[in-house]
């Protein structure tokens, strides 16, 4: 299966730009693999990462990435964005997401209502 994968930022250097601000790849993947394994073929370590959609569905944010196992189908397309791209706090609400991430999101102490995710957040005032 192809997917279309864009790269935003820094990243774009896993699709083989230099410029450090766009690169959009082709990548080839057996049926059934899943964004670990798309990161895995990128050579993409998924810290490097922040935020992530999975054909406009949010899917990650930084700290928090519950689509590692998500399974990608023929011609899905994925735009990762580095690790300090920003994106409005109060949008995530309401953007369309993958259910990984809201099930990610309502098991959490905090109900998600951070504006970066680690470990620790969930305990704090």
């Amino acid at each position: 299966m192809q997917i279309d994968v864009r790269l935003y930022g820094p990243l774009a250097r896993y699709g083989g730009s230099d410029r450090n601000i766009h690169a959009k790849v082709i990548v080839d993947l057996d049926a059934g693999q899943t964004i670990r394994d798309l990161l895995y073929a990128l050579d993409l370590p998924t810290e490097a990462r922040g935020i992530t959609f999975i054909n406009g569905n949010l899917s990650a944010m930084p700290g928090l990435q519950p689509d590692l196992d998500h399974k990608l189908q023929d011609g899905d397309r994925v735009a990762l964005f580095h690790e300090k791209s920003m994106w409005p706090f109060q949008y995530r609400h309401d953007v369309a997401a993958t259910g990984e991430f809201r099930e990610a999101l309502q098991a959490r102490e905090d109900g998600g209502l951070q504006s970066r995710y680690d470990q620790d957040a969930a305990k704090r005032p």
